[in-house]
């Protein structure tokens, strides 16, 4: 339940957070612990600004996660679930789709990652100029993919959760199995998260809480199988030190969803949110 009023430029908000009646994964009782009714909530409390606009038309130029990096890991958000993650020993594209921007002009990958098949994660379109500009790339997909890129022409390899593989010099392993629920009139498509190095967790579009907990997790943060307390248990279970939020191109302001991750988080766990195209040390 949300309720909102208004005095004095202050947002009062009623939250009720609703806790996941299934999300693929027992979710552990004591993070629910800041769940409460009655929570008030501030606009500066959620991080909102006057002067957001996340969708602005704008072309990214990719800064950092550059092959052999010296200073540690570096994440960059091109927006929406697409990302580069450089190592130190490999950089990994993983899902470049129709809301991002800025993968187009990479080189230097050792990896694309596809967790499914839906069109935000994957462009077919530019897929396969992107994969002529880094040759060496081996392209990673889930079986449902696979049958896309067949049709398509395009080389790849497919990889199923428990397995675990070896790209430039980052271990992966893939976790998961099917996307979240959309509507139960809707089939459900299979989905790969990837766990890098056993530290960065891309989940795609699932609730996949992995048995060891990563350092960061990538938050999915709206979408068309997602609200935000779901969201939010999802982080509370997974409960990760730093969680980085994605797919955030269906929201006119994201900064609302952002908002309420760092007032609902679980103790231990920072929030991070980069300015797309932009290095993110790890």
């Amino acid at each position: 339940m949300l309720e909102l009023g208004v005095a004095d430029g202050v947002v009062d908000l009623e939250l009720e957070v609703l806790a996941l009646a299934h999300v693929g994964h027992a979710v552990d009782p004591q993070a629910t612990h800041r769940t409460g009714h009655g929570l008030a909530l501030r606009v500066e409390d959620l991080g909102l600004r006057e002067d957001v606009d996340d969708h602005a038309c704008h072309a990214v130029q990719v800064t950092g996660a550059r092959r052999g990096n010296s200073g540690g890991v570096e994440l960059v958000h091109l927006g929406h679930a697409c990302v580069v993650l450089d190592t130190g020993s490999a950089r990994l594209l993983v899902d470049p789709g129709a809301f991002s921007e800025g993968y187009e002009t990479l080189e230097g990958l050792d990896a694309v990652l596809i967790t499914h098949q839906h069109f935000d994660h994957l462009d077919t379109e530019k897929l396969p100029a992107l994969l002529e500009r880094n040759p060496g790339a081996e392209l990673v997909v889930d079986p449902g993919t696979a049958e896309q890129l067949r049709e398509h022409g395009i080389a790849h390899t497919v990889r199923e959760p428990g397995e675990t593989f070896t790209v430039g010099g980052a271990g992966v392993e893939v976790v998961g199995h099917d996307h979240a629920v959309i509507h139960p009139d809707i089939p459900r498509i299979r989905n790969n998260g990837y766990l890098v190095d056993g530290s960065v967790l891309h989940p795609g579009d699932a609730f996949t809480v992995p048995e060891r907990t990563p350092d960061v997790l990538l938050l999915p943060t709206a979408a068309p199988w997602l609200k935000v307390s779901e969201a939010v248990d999802y982080l509370r279970a997974v409960a990760p030190p730093l969680a980085v939020p994605i797919h955030e191109a269906v929201l006119a302001n994201p900064e609302l969803h952002y908002g309420m991750f760092r007032t609902l988080a679980p103790q231990g766990t920072d929030l991070r949110v980069p300015p797309r195209g932009e290095a993110l040390p790890l």
